[in-house]
């Protein structure tokens, strides 16, 4: 059995090579091939490191003609200065993964500055990435950092008027936010990020480790600091981020539709109450990337994503999360309360990666996704939430997110699971040998008199390598997400600590709009309900299609 898998692998590589796709170098391939070895215990696979695109290729004569790069010239006139650093202050950015890398042409022409007014601080850089950052002229500074040893490097740094750009991961936000309102320094970032094993700490209750309680934790500087303090816009990526804006423009876009005749409201509770007046049940953050490879083909101890892996194993493993709307009937098995905070959520006693939800985007149609959690599960809840004059909760809609990976990083997670939560040995993030695919995100917003509208961004890696280059459609989106964070923060910047459901998302779109490629709605007469009922027995209810238990998948 041994052999036969060895002699397998072996002559699918001979295939590969003969057929001159870019795939793994032999010795690579021969490791690998040993590791599928029955015997081999998982204890005994490597540690796993990161390659590029560009170490699974054979050689320069055959790997695949590099995909084409716009021109970064970020001086150009046709790029908008939206703000400028001030004189003596700069940028420092945190992390230089996918999505650091990928912001900074977008930085460089949207923001006015000099190169000697960034700085990019990470625990290790890639050839491509120092050579990426110097095509800029920036500055990197290796530095790792930990709990107990993290202060010293941001005050290296960061002085008063000065922007901490946190895109890291293993660094505690909290710790950051809290650093940064004490020394009056700017700050933003795209997610809550606990130490490092805060996700998986098996000494902390479910509960503890929920992003549920990330986000009460960093809400909790709004008592401790000032509310005119330095802005501390926290998780404003893609998602979290851009999609709380998506959710305000659906809305708009249904009131029109619908004859509510309705101003643009400019409070939280106004919000609510148009979300309640449409009769809005459930809001989906509905994902579905599509980028993939002909050339480069994932093989099996290898992690294949399109952004960060290390952050998506994590949120994988976290408890599955989602608001928990007013409507609900149906109080799921598995289904946990918290006892502190807003409650405007719940999670489930069981790992986002194996919890499956139906969901639609437009292009893609009706699809299973992950039921990851996600702050903004919880923040649009929380903000759409509408209480009586005796505090008793009247309005809330259910909100969570349904995510379908590319297929690589799909396949990718499920084996994680099921080696219980070890990740591969070789990891690689897709970017120049993507060939084709795109990633839809947007909001499903459901229960209103049109069913169910979805609005969002259809980006393809088409597209997205005419708009920009070192990126795919994924860190665009997110990419996107910062740059209009970014702006905010300097165009507001004594909001204290603040979300992306209480900034202007007029503002946001205008800016996005440049990089999201198709921005757009689409109504459909989707429901969880269809072609239900017909193979198997299943536990539904019809008499209400946007009931939890009508997309959860059993």
């Amino acid at each position: 059995m041994q052999r036969n898998t060895v002699a397998k692998v072996n002559s699918l590589l001979r295939q590969a090579t003969s057929r001159h796709a870019s795939t793994l170098a032999r010795p690579a391939v021969a490791a690998s091939a040993a590791r599928l070895s029955a015997a081999v215990p998982l204890s005994a696979i490597p540690a796993h490191r990161a390659i590029s695109a560009s170490a699974v290729r054979c050689s320069a004569a055959t790997a695949a003609k590099a995909a084409p790069k716009c021109p970064d010239n970020y001086k150009d006139p046709k790029y908008e200065k939206y703000v400028k650093v001030p004189e003596g202050k700069k940028i420092v950015i945190l992390g230089f993964g996918a999505i650091g890398s990928g912001v900074l042409p977008l930085l460089f022409r949207h923001i006015d500055m000099t190169p000697s007014q960034v700085l990019v601080i990470s625990d290790q850089y890639s050839q491509k990435q120092r050579d990426h950052a110097a095509s800029y002229g920036v500055q990197l500074e290796t530095a790792k950092l930990v709990r107990n040893d993290y202060k010293a490097a941001l005050e290296k740094h960061l002085q008063e008027g000065d922007f901490l750009v946190n895109l890291s991961v293993d660094v505690s936000s909290c710790a950051l936010i809290e650093f940064c309102q004490a020394k009056n320094v700017l700050y933003m970032d795209t997610c809550n990020e606990p130490w490092a094993g805060g996700y998986s700490d098996p000494n902390v209750s479910a509960a503890e480790r929920t992003n549920y309680a990330f986000r009460e934790e960093a809400l909790e500087f709004r008592k401790k600091f000032a509310k005119d303090g330095p802005t501390a816009l926290i998780t404003h990526g893609a998602n979290p981020g851009l999609v709380s804006h998506f959710v305000k423009q659906g809305l708009l876009d249904i009131a029109r539709d619908t004859g509510v005749k309705v101003a643009v409201p400019t409070t939280r509770e106004g919000w609510a109450k148009l979300a309640q007046q449409l009769d809005i049940k459930t809001i989906h953050i509905s994902e579905r990337d599509t980028q993939a490879s002909r050339s480069v083909i994932k093989h099996d101890q290898e992690f294949v994503n399109t952004w960060s892996i290390e952050g998506y194993v994590e949120e994988g493993k976290q408890p599955a999360e989602l608001g928990w709307g007013t409507h609900e009937k149906h109080w799921p098995h598995d289904g946990m309360n918290h006892d502190n905070g807003c409650k405007a959520a719940i999670y489930l006693n069981r790992p986002g990666a194996i919890t499956n939800v139906r969901t639609w985007t437009p292009f893609s149609g009706s699809f299973h996704g992950m039921l990851i959690t996600h702050t903004e599960a919880i923040s649009i809840a929380d903000y759409f939430t509408l209480q009586g004059k005796d505090g008793k909760v009247e309005y809330r809609p259910t909100v969570h997110f349904a995510y379908h990976a590319c297929d690589n990083a799909w396949m990718s997670l499920h084996q994680v699971a099921g080696r219980e939560w070890i990740r591969h040995p070789e990891e690689r993030v897709m970017v120049d040998e993507i060939d084709d695919g795109r990633d839809e995100l947007g909001v499903l917003l459901m229960g209103h008199k049109k069913g169910a509208y979805w609005y969002g961004s259809d980006l393809t890696i088409q597209k997205t390598r005419e708009l920009v280059h070192y990126n795919n459609a994924t860190s665009l989106q997110v990419c996107t997400g910062v740059l209009t964070g970014i702006v905010y923060a300097y165009e507001n910047p004594r909001k204290g600590v603040v979300e992306p459901e209480e900034i202007e998302h007029q503002r946001i779109m205008q800016i996005g709009a440049n990089y999201l490629g198709k921005l757009h709605g689409q109504y459909t007469d989707w429901t969880p309900l269809v072609r239900r009922n017909i193979l198997f027995p299943e536990k539904i209810d019809e008499s209400d299609p946007w009931q939890f238990q009508n997309f959860r998948v059993q």
